[in-house]
């Protein structure tokens, strides 16, 4: 029997299908690798990435920290802005100019004349929507009319009815008003004061505002709607008055204070007037003269003053506050039986 040959591969042969083997493997180690690489690279650039973009957002953040706004107080905000010495120049201005007015240099101010003669006297007669006969029983009597009236200006009197405006502006009202003022031009329309009862009190800030604003004169008379005037009797009056300063004339008196609602002169501030409930002393509201500084005080100061229920103890309490000379004249006592009293009611 025989054996089969058997071959034995030589040295070189082995070391080849070594090498075969070795390349087989190495090859997808290599792409491994590569890719290995490849992802380290990128996530390595995405980390680099992002590490920037927290430092940006950092910053960004700090800087709306510093610029968020902070509380500041009156004081830090008028020194930020640069306000203070704005706000201490404003006030000094306006105290010039309360000074200015005072000493009678007004702004747009009309005086009788055109001479600008200084007149003696402004009288505004109260009147309403509803006093059109009145006011013509008045033109009848004591208060003259068209050329009279004039004349009576040309000796320094002007006399003017005081009414305001409707609360429904430009109704019926306002135009039976315009349209008699027109004929009549014996009218001092308040454009700024609303007509009505309970915006009496208030109607005589704007009644000598408006007088100081229209015409120079040495007096200013409010009259309610129901006096009749001596004319020539109240000239004579005032003439012997001319030059003084800071007078406050009318027939004063004062009372008790009605604290009960739903009475005659019910005071609403009643509790202000003490535990005595007595008015301060004051001029009766039928017939009060001011000389002009007074009348000027009002004008200056109308925005701030208080009223109360009633006019003559709003202007008593406005008196307390100044210089006023209170000039007490009985003759100025309309419901008085003095003969030579100037006034009466009618």
């Amino acid at each position: 029997m025989e054996s089969l040959p058997t071959t034995v591969p030589s040295k070189s042969e082995r070391r080849g299908r070594f090498s075969k083997s070795s390349q087989s493997t190495s090859k997808p180690s290599v792409i491994m690798a590569f890719f290995s690489c490849v992802a380290w690279l990128y996530v390595a650039g995405r980390l680099w990435q992002d590490a920037e973009n927290r430092v940006v957002i950092s910053n960004i953040l700090k800087k709306s920290y510093d610029q968020k706004p902070k509380v500041l107080t009156v004081e830090e905000k008028l020194m930020v802005f640069g306000c203070k010495d704005l706000e201490r120049r404003i006030v000094e201005i306006e105290m010039e100019l309360t000074l200015a007015k005072s000493q009678g240099y007004l702004k747009n101010q009309k005086n009788g004349f055109s001479n600008g003669k200084k007149l003696l006297a402004v009288i505004g007669v109260y009147s309403g929507f509803g006093s059109h006969l009145r006011r013509n029983t008045f033109r009848g009597s004591w208060m003259p009319q068209g050329d009279a009236l004039r004349k009576l200006e040309e000796r320094g009197i002007v006399i003017r009815f005081v009414i305001g405006r409707s609360p429904n502006r430009g109704d019926s009202l306002d135009r039976k008003i315009d349209e008699e003022n027109k004929a009549r031009k014996d009218f001092l329309i308040l454009e700024n004061h609303e007509e009505a009862q309970e915006e009496l009190p208030k109607k005589v800030k704007f009644f000598f505002s408006a007088a100081v604003q229209n015409w120079d004169a040495e007096f200013y008379i409010k009259v309610d709607d129901n006096i009749d005037l001596d004319l020539e009797g109240l000239i004579s009056l005032l003439e012997s008055r001319r030059g003084q300063d800071a007078a406050y004339i009318g027939c004063m008196k004062s009372g008790e204070v009605v604290a009960e609602e739903g009475n005659q002169w019910y005071e609403p501030e009643w509790w202000k007037f003490g535990n005595e409930k007595s008015y301060f002393r004051h001029a009766g509201g039928s017939l009060l003269i001011l000389s002009k500084n007074l009348a000027h005080y009002i004008n200056i100061n109308s925005g701030s003053l208080k009223t109360y229920a009633f006019d003559d103890t709003s202007i008593g309490s406005w008196m307390i506050g100044v210089q006023a000379t209170y000039i007490d004249d009985n003759r100025l006592c309309c419901s008085s039986i003095r003969q030579d009293k100037v006034c009466s009611v009618a």
